[in-house]
This record gives C-alpha cells, sequence and structure tokens, in this order.
C-alpha cells in the first residue's frame, strides 16, 4: 500500500507540474501563431493519444504520419517530465527535417526573438505562478500562525544545536542583533538571512543573557542534508496519529489518537525526543505510558532493529498563538514574498552546493525521493501536500531557466545570441550543443536517480 500511494501522490503531483509548465510553452507558442506538433506527459514512446486527425490510438504514429498543424495530445512511457514539440524548433527530438526547407510563416524560426522568448519563458513563468497561486491559497485559507514562545523543550541528542550550545530551558532572544518574536521568525532568520553566514544566537538560560556562536556551512548542512537542526519549542503534546499493524505497535495496545505520557519512566515532550529513546532501545523491550480519553493506560513495546515501532506521529501546540490573516489582494502580496523568498533560498543552495558546503549526494534527489515526499506530505493533509507541491513546482522553474543546453533557459540563451549578431547560429552548431545538454541531464537524472537508490538501501 506504501509503494502504491507513492507511485500515485507522484503522478498527481509530478503530473500537475509538468501539464502546467507545458501548457505555458503550449499556449505562447499558440498566441504567437506557431504550430505545436506534439504535447506529450512523460517523455519518449507513445503509449496513448488523441489528435483531430487520427482520432484516439495506442502506441506509436507512423513514421509518415502529418498532422497538418492538428496538434497530438499523448501520454509516453517515462513519467519523468514532458515536452511540447514546436514546429521549426531544434528540441530533445532532434528532429532537423524542417531544416531542408524555407522557413513557415507557422514555424518558430520565422517568429521575432520577442514571441521567441515568450515562447521558451512560459513554462517558467507558469511554475511560478502556480507557486503564487498555491501560497496565496494557503495563506488566504488559514492565515499565518505564528507562535511567540521561544523556550526551547527538548534539543535532540547529538543534533548541531546541542553541538552549539543549546540547553533545555533556554530563550531564544535574537540572531545576530535582529530580535526573535516567535518560533517560525527563527528558522527564517537561521534560513534566509544571508545564508551560509555564521550566525550569533542570544538566548537566556536561567535568567543570565549567554551568544551562542553556530558556523555558517554547518548550519547549512543541518538544514539542508535532512539534519534536524535539533530543538523543539515549549508546550508541544505529542499523538499517535496512526498505528501499523505488521510493525511491533500494530501488536500493543496502542491505537491512533492516543497521547505518549512517557517511555521508561521519563516524560515525553516532543516527538523528536520519542525518537530518540527508541533509537537508544532498539531490540529493547520499552513500557508506554499513554493516555486515551480520560484513562491511563500501560503497555511494553520493543523497537525493531531501526529502533522503529511502526506509528505515524502528529503533534499539537497548545501554548499562546496567533494568526495573521489577509484577505484576497493581501494574500497574493504575501504569496508572492513567499515565492521571492523561496527562490533566494534555492539560488543560495545551488551557490553553497557549489561551493562544497552542501553534498550532491545527500540534497539531490530524483523521482523516488519526489515520490517518497509527496506521499508522506499527503499523510499530513492537504496543506502539507500543496506546500510540497508549491516548492517543486519553484524547483523546476528555478531548474529549467538555467542557461543549460536542451533547457528552457538554453535555448533562451540561443535566442538572444540571435538576436544581438543579427542571424540565426548554425543547424550544425544547435544540434551539437543539444545532444550535449541532452548526455548533461541525463547524466544529472541518473546521479539523482542513484541517490534515490543509495538512500533506500541505506548507503
Amino acid at each position: 500500500m506504501g509503494i502504491l500511494s507513492s507511485i500515485f501522490y507522484f503522478v498527481l503531483v509530478f503530473g500537475v507540474l509538468v501539464i502546467i509548465h507545458e501548457f505555458g510553452h503550449f499556449i505562447a507558442a499558440r498566441m504567437s501563431g506557431m504550430r505545436v506538433d506534439i504535447f506529450s506527459i512523460g517523455m519518449y514512446y507513445r503509449v496513448f493519444g488523441w489528435n483531430k486527425k487520427s482520432g484516439f490510438s495506442f502506441g506509436p504514429l507512423p513514421d509518415d504520419f502529418d498532422g497538418d498543424g492538428m496538434c497530438d495530445y499523448r501520454v509516453s512511457a517515462i513519467p519523468l517530465g514532458g515536452y511540447v514539440k514546436i514546429a521549426g524548433m531544434i528540441d530533445e527530438s532532434m528532429d532537423a527535417k524542417f531544416a531542408k526547407t524555407e522557413p513557415k510563416p507557422w514555424e518558430f524560426r520565422s517568429k521575432n526573438p520577442f514571441q521567441k522568448g515568450m515562447t521558451l519563458s512560459a513554462g517558467v513563468i507558469m511554475n511560478f505562478l502556480l507557486t503564487i497561486v498555491i501560497f496565496s491559497f494557503i495563506i488566504l485559507s488559514q492565515g499565518e500562525t505564528h507562535h511567540p514562545n521561544t523556550s526551547i523543550n527538548y534539543v535532540k541528542k547529538n543534533s548541531f544545536a546541542e553541538q552549539i550550545g543549546f540547553k533545555r530551558g533556554d530563550r531564544i532572544v535574537s540572531i545576530n542583533n535582529q530580535t526573535i518574536y516567535s518560533w517560525e521568525l527563527f528558522f527564517e532568520y537561521l534560513a534566509l538571512d544571508k545564508f551560509g553566514d555564521s550566525r550569533y544566537i542570544n538566548i537566556l538560560r536561567n535568567g543570565t543573557p549567554l551568544t551562542l556562536h553556530a558556523e555558517g556551512k554547518s548550519i547549512v548542512n543541518s538544514l539542508v542534508n535532512k539534519e534536524s537542526f535539533g530543538i523543539e519549542h515549549d508546550s508541544i503534546i505529542f499523538l499517535i496519529k496512526s498505528v501499523y499493524a505488521n510493525m511491533p505497535a500494530g501488536k500493543s495496545k496502542l491505537k491512533a489518537n492516543d497521547t505518549i505520557v512517557t517511555l521508561n519512566g521519563t516524560k515525553i515532550s516532543c516527538f523528536m525526543e520519542f525518537v530518540d529513546i527508541l533509537q537508544d532501545n532498539k531490540n529493547k523491550s520499552i513500557k508506554f505510558e499513554f493516555k486515551r480519553g480520560n484513562e491511563i493506560l500501560t503497555d511494553s513495546i520493543t523497537p525493531d532493529a531501526d529502533g522503529k515501532i511502526g506509528v505515524g506521529p502528529d503533534e499539537y501546540y497548545y501554548g499562546s498563538s496567533y494568526i495573521v490573516n489577509y484577505g484576497f489582494f493581501g494574500s497574493i502580496g504575501e504569496g508572492w514574498n513567499q515565492s521571492v523568498k523561496s527562490i533566494k533560498l534555492f539560488i543560495n543552495s545551488f551557490v553553497q552546493i557549489f561551493n562544497g558546503t552542501i553534498s550532491a549526494k545527500k540534497s539531490l534527489g530524483g523521482p523516488l525521493a519526489i515520490a517518497k515526499i509527496a506521499s508522506e506530505q499527503a499523510q499530513l493533509g492537504m496543506i502539507p501536500l500543496l506546500r510540497f507541491m508549491a516548492m517543486l513546482s519553484l524547483w523546476l522553474a528555478v531548474i529549467n531557466i538555467l542557461p543549460i543546453p536542451a533547457l528552457d533557459g538554453g535555448h533562451l540563451i540561443f535566442v538572444i545570441v540571435e538576436a544581438i549578431i543579427r542571424r540565426e547560429v548554425s543547424l550544425k552548431v544547435k544540434m551539437v550543443i543539444q545532444q550535449v545538454g541532452v548526455f548533461l541531464i541525463l547524466g544529472l537524472m541518473a546521479f539523482a536517480f542513484y541517490n534515490d537508490i543509495a538512500r533506500l538501501f541505506g548507503n
């Protein structure tokens, strides 16, 4: 069921993003008077499709098929993207038959630089607009929740937070002299403000002011490489959202919505602490004390060799909080702001990868990683899934606009160069550069897929 769920949410999330991106190219080409021969979801082998000339059919079209300007809408075999094939344009298909004829009015090569540029940029623009729409919808529907309590209730063992000196009971006051008035603001300043620079974090410990120093590269690694920064704030209650029948918890008294009270006599303050205790007691019996309604129950459970018992976690905050609500136009403005901040974070992350601060092996994922994360976010609810979709859409936009051959940004460079020199770059040069780009992209995809397999088998 887990695998099927991951596949479903991968197809859902990635399918929507690909359709939106390719529709941008499609509609811009049509508005510029260009013919679009193919609109494909997926790559390479045509599984099935429809066009006005031959109707619905399975399998590839005949080699001599001529749609006479009728677009073939198809689903292709490899679900790693999609494409639109625009008449008169060198693309991933490497089809250059048109080069033997004079430019036709409906071909890409006959259009002016502005029309070409808009057609090439439209996919990225659509992905960016989708991100703004999703962020704006989330903000409009639920506002922005802030938790003013900046006291630390738990510090994860061997975490970066423990290494720089955080302790339970500390209260965060400021970062680099910028006052921290909510828990959310702490992580925003930690991640977005001069990403990669060191931080001086002012805290209060038992009423005494102290300053902790966090080295920039270490902050980046703790936030980007899936390593928890390692702190949790006060006023958190941890409860069980789901219990998996084929795991140790499924054979116990635990049920969904039970609240964990203690493990081996230790009061549990958050999920992070819960995981630490399980990891310290692999294959050892642990006494659980949990609350169901007004009743306190006990049981003993033995975590498996990975320190897991098979439960889905949930947490809720019972301390003071406030919600900032936005109207329709205000939510759009805030959606824009969040999108711009996210772009800055992506760009800074790429810079840190090239600097060697961030491990490419740890931070880059492929389709398996996307499927896993999408499934996990879907289990948390619609809003987390939408937020993940927005970030993935933005990631696709940033990647596609990079000046790499075979990507939108690479095609755009050709248009800019041709506008400057006032003539077309030779077909031979375009084909060679396009082939180099395809090999680069295939290599990157292979690397990302290798990372997925390595994570899957724990290497």
